[in-house]
């Protein structure tokens, strides 16, 4: 049996979105000299490095960016890792980002890594929250929440390098 996609966001949506979550987190951060934004690895490090582009269009806040390799399917494999010292992260705010917040969790074991540093306080930020959370983190910035049953899948996916859209399927 086919299974057939319905665009949820098409990249008009995606990009008024991405401006939006990056508004927001200079409006929580604005006197903040310095922040990191750490992608999930795949589409959460690339929505990561458009909002730090969007951060440093709008804001004089230095923004670091960081790829948090971790396994969506077995975090607690013990490879997880962020490429940022102890040093790096003293004191800083961390902006976790991923594409999709399923069950919660991926951010909760991305969140668990940073924990391991000085930071000053983690936030999360999603594109898509499905808000079947099973695990107590809270999303502080979301794109779009969406109410989906268990069996639908949504995908983020993302042409040449920059298009972004949103399917259910």
């Amino acid at each position: 049996m086919e299974s057939k996609k319905t665009l949820v966001m098409n990249p008009k949506q995606v990009n008024q979105r991405l401006n939006r979550l990056a508004w927001q987190v200079y409006e929580h951060s604005y006197n903040e000299k310095e922040i990191v934004v750490a992608g999930i690895v795949g589409n959460g490090f690339h929505l990561a490095n458009r909002i730090a582009n969007i951060l440093s269009e709008i804001s004089t806040i230095n923004v670091k960016v960081c790829e948090v390799n971790i396994s969506k399917d077995s975090p607690l494999d013990g490879k997880a890792s962020i490429a940022l010292t102890a040093k790096e992260l003293e004191g800083i705010t961390v902006v976790l980002i991923d594409d999709v917040s399923n069950s919660g969790r991926t951010l909760m074991y991305g969140v668990k890594l940073f924990l391991e540093f000085p930071v000053k306080s983690v936030q999360t930020l999603v594109l898509v929250d499905r808000d079947h959370n099973r695990f107590p983190v809270k999303t502080n910035f979301v794109g779009l929440s969406l109410a989906t049953t268990m069996q639908e899948h949504i995908s983020v996916e993302i042409a040449d390098h920059s298009e972004v859209s949103v399917f259910l399927d």
